[in-house]
Order: structure tokens, then C-alpha cells, then sequence
């Protein structure tokens, strides 16, 4: 499975080999592991890669119900999908991003960040639907209590628990990325700063057994970046439409309420409210004042970072007229 055309073969294991097959290196591992799966001897050990682990049996009113928690093990399912996920990304890459930026002619620092934007674009919109109708199925939306409400969250049935070792997977995806996608010096600590923003998020929603607001937040945050992505690459197909980064403007300033208002509603008088306020690890049980404050300071601190203004059209300084000029960057 080749995703790119290549004029020049490189030393095998080289730097530049590795960076030119690292797609099709992570398609023969995950090969592998399928390939386990024929096996009895190894079919085990396969779907230790493949499927979520530590599922248990919970009784309810119509019977017994498999949910899952938490443990060492999901570090392997998420090594899994991180291949899987860079394969993703060089198809995306290869056949979607690389057509389209062809057309459109951008020099090496709009490319970088056309190539960044297309990425997000996509992922941010899988995401939505996904998280959408987890929240929907799960009935997250229609019952905002129980969002807290049975604390601490330690069983979570199949799709929630699939969700988040996805999400982890992504951004920890995203760093090796940087490296093979050549990125420029001067991108690199903005982009860490939001993939390591996310990983703590994500991560911190997922260990500290917060995953039903922890869902609803994400689903706040991914809708406006993926608007916000969404007009990045409009405007760098036509410089002159910023319409939709009015949009994203308006959403923005609308999601962080929202996301301030519920992240203080669920940490600072639902989870105050439960009786258990005790900090007990292995019950999974974080409720404690250190860190509702730490989680509502992190979520309240937090912002886009992804989210940079776009150029905008202004009077120039110092003009007897007073003309009305563009300053254009590169962004």
C-alpha cells in the first residue's frame, strides 16, 4: 500500500526513509496484528491491541450490561490506533490536502498551514458526529445531572470508553506528525502547546473519571474549531472572504460561556453536592477541593490555541486620505 509517489529511494532505515514510509511502516504493523487475529496461538494477544480491556459485568433493571474501566493495559490499544490513526492521516494527506493544494498555488508557509488546517477540518467534524451521538445515546444532553450525579463515573459503557482512547490516540499522534510532516521551527511551540493542551484535557477527563462532562466540553470546543479551521482554509482559498471567521468570532465567544458556565455548574455545585467528598484512588474517587479547583482552573484558563485572527483590512496609519488598505501576513 503505497501513499505516495516516490522519484528517489532512500537508505533503508534512514531519516528520510522513514519520513517518506512511515505511513506504510505503521500499515505493516497494523497488518501484523490483524494478521494475529487468525490465530489461536496469537488471537489473544491481538485483541489485546484491538479491542477496549477490563470490561465488567453491571447489574441494572433490565439485567447485566458490559461497561468498562480503566487500567495499564489501554496504553497498548492506544499504540494500536495511533498507527492507525497515521495512516489516516497520510491518506487524508495524500489524496485530499495535496490535490487541493496544488490548485491553489500557496507558498511554503500557507501550505504548512493549509496541510494543519485540513487535518483539524477533518477530525474536528468526525469528532462532532461522534461526540454528538455518544452524548445523544448516552442521554448526557437530556439529563444535564448526570453529568455529576453518581460519581465517581468509574464504568463507562463501550463507546465512551472507545471515544477517549481515540482521542488519545489522535494527539499523541500529532507529535511524532510534527517530525514527519517537516514542520517549521517557528510552528512547533504553538503547535505543542495546543496538541499538549488537549492531552491533558482529554487525559485528565479520562483518569480523574469526569468523562460525561469531559464529553459535553469536547463537543463545545470541537465545534468551534472546526469552524474555525473551516474558514482558515476559505480564506486561504480567497483572501478575501472572512465571513466565516465573523462566524467563528460570534461561536467563540459563545461556546467559552457556555463551557465556563457548565464547568462551573458540574465542579462547583454538583460535584460539592455529592456526599462522597473523599479522595480514595482506587475507587476512582477524585472529589476533592484541590481538584475541583485545579479542573475548573484548567478548563476556565484554557482557551483555542489553535485559534489565530486572520489579517484584517484597515485604515493606514499616517495617510493624509485616509485610505483603506490590507495588510496581509503570512498566518
Amino acid at each position: 500500500m503505497a501513499f505516495r509517489r516516490r522519484t528517489k529511494s532512500y537508505p533503508l532505515f534512514s531519516q528520510e526513509f522513514v519520513i517518506h514510509n512511515h505511513a506504510d511502516i505503521g500499515f505493516c504493523l497494523v497488518l501484523c496484528v490483524l494478521i494475529g487475529l487468525m490465530f489461536e496461538v496469537t488471537a489473544k494477544t491481538a485483541f489485546l491491541f484491538i479491542l477496549p480491556q477490563y470490561n465488567v459485568s453491571v447489574p441494572t433493571a433490565d439485567g447485566e450490561t458490559v461497561h468498562y474501566h480503566y487500567g495499564p493495559k489501554d496504553l497498548v490499544t492506544v499504540l494500536f490506533y495511533i498507527f492507525i490513526t497515521i495512516i489516516l492521516h497520510a491518506v487524508v494527506q495524500e489524496y485530499i490536502l495535496d490535490k487541493i493544494s496544488k490548485r491553489l498555488h500557496l507558498s511554503k508557509v500557507k501550505h504548512s498551514k493549509f496541510n494543519e488546517s485540513g487535518q483539524l477540518v477533518v477530525f474536528h467534524l468526525s469528532s462532532v458526529i461522534w461526540c454528538f451521538y455518544v452524548v445523544v445515546t448516552e442521554g448526557y444532553l437530556t439529563n444535564p445531572r448526570s453529568l455529576w450525579e453518581d460519581y465517581p463515573h468509574v464504568y463507562l459503557p463501550f463507546q465512551v470508553k472507545f471515544f477517549y482512547l481515540c482521542q488519545l490516540a489522535y494527539w499523541l499522534h500529532a507529535l511524532p506528525e510534527l517530525y514527519f510532516q517537516k514542520v517549521r521551527k517557528e510552528e512547533i511551540p504553538r503547535q505543542l502547546q495546543y496538541i499538549c493542551l488537549y492531552l491533558v484535557h482529554v487525559a485528565g477527563a479520562y483518569l480523574l473519571n469526569l468523562s460525561r462532562l469531559g464529553l459535553v466540553l469536547l463537543l463545545l470546543q470541537y465545534s468551534t474549531e472546526f469552524l474555525f479551521h473551516t474558514a482558515r482554509l476559505c480564506y486561504f482559498a480567497d483572501e478575501n472572504n472572512e465571513k466565516l471567521f465573523n462566524a467563528w468570532a460570534a461561536a467563540f465567544g459563545v461556546t467559552r460561556l457556555f463551557i465556563l458556565t457548565l464547568a462551573v455548574l458540574a465542579i462547583g455545585f454538583g460535584l460539592a453536592r455529592v456526599e462522597n467528598q473523599a479522595f480514595d484512588p482506587e475507587k476512582g474517587n477524585f472529589n476533592t477541593l484541590l481538584c475541583s479547583c485545579g479542573t475548573g482552573a484548567s478548563t476556565g484558563a484554557s482557551r483555542a490555541p489553535s485559534a489565530e485572527c486572520p489579517p484584517r483590512p484597515g485604515w493606514q496609519p499616517g495617510s493624509s486620505r485616509g485610505s483603506r488598505v490590507t495588510t496581509k501576513t503570512e498566518w
